[in-house]
């Protein structure tokens, strides 16, 4: 299983720490990541995977809850998706 993951919001310390380690507590490995400062905007993209298969539904519900507990989005998505929409 491989995903996308984005974080978007206000800049501060301690986000890629954060969800770093929730990644790695729901059993995800990080395979490469970018983050970025615009403004005084963070955005983040990992690339992340498993060996085994996972429940997106309850990947996403809590990303969400954590993201909201830092005050930043975090989405997540197939890479498969992406995949798809480049072998049209």
């Amino acid at each position: 299983m491989k995903a996308i993951i984005t974080v978007v919001g206000k800049d501060r310390a301690g986000i890629v720490a954060g969800v770093s380690t929730k990644i790695a507590d729901l059993g995800l490995n990080i395979d490469d990541i970018t983050q970025t400062v615009l403004d005084e905007y963070f955005t983040m993209m990992a690339l992340v995977s498993a060996s085994d298969k996972k429940d997106f539904t309850q990947l996403r519900s809590e990303l969400e809850k954590f993201g909201a507990s830092l005050n930043v989005k975090i989405s997540i998505q197939s890479a498969a998706i992406f995949d798809a929409m480049h072998n049209l």
